[in-house]
């Protein structure tokens, strides 16, 4: 297999630039609100019932 340097130069992925950075913002986002999401039930399970006593 040969490589050119047309494809030694893009990404692994085949993003341009902007669009990994639109995909890395979304996914942040999505990572951040999902972690929120988990600490506020882990929380309210504490609360319901403590785990550790």
């Amino acid at each position: 297999m040969s490589y050119d340097s047309e494809s030694s130069t893009g990404s692994l992925s085949g993003m341009t630039d902007n669009e990994a950075k639109e995909f890395h913002s979304i996914f942040m986002s999505s990572f951040l609100g999902f972690t929120a999401i988990a600490v506020v039930a882990h929380i309210l399970v504490w609360m319901w019932r403590p785990w550790i006593m």
